[in-house]
């Protein structure tokens, strides 16, 4: 994996450890330096207002608030945030959703290194 120096922030929010760390070491293979963490809605929602990462991988399902909420104030608050949504639940309405909602992709649990590798350098700078 190659570095890319155009991002250099990103929020991992999801409610699941495992998860979280996954991520986070796929981006800092990336060479993003800056990673936030939030197990849950209102964490995000602090990190978020705060800091304004650029990239932001975010579960639909958290235990205190819907992710697609989230998305809204998120877009609301920056429309240059890329927002990944990161669920098991791959429904049709999720994905549509989260597209309507201004996401870049929506991104089914499990998930390779390689699809976030991609889905990220793909970004336009």
């Amino acid at each position: 994996m190659q570095a890319i120096q155009p991002f250099t922030s990103a929020l991992l929010v999801d409610d699941t450890s495992t998860v979280r760390e996954f991520l986070r070491q796929i981006l800092s293979q990336l060479g993003i330096a800056t990673i936030y963490e939030a197990a849950d809605g209102a964490t995000a929602d602090h990190i978020f207002s705060t800091y304004h990462p650029q990239l932001v991988f975010l579960d639909i399902q958290l235990p205190d608030i819907n992710g697609k909420v989230l998305l809204q104030r998120f877009k609301q608050q920056d429309m240059r945030t890329h927002v990944f949504m990161v669920s098991a639940y791959s429904s049709v309405e999720n994905l549509k959703d989260a597209i309507a909602g201004g996401a870049n992709a929506f991104v089914v649990k499990p998930f390779s290194a390689k699809r976030i590798c991609n889905l990220v350098t793909s970004l336009p700078h």
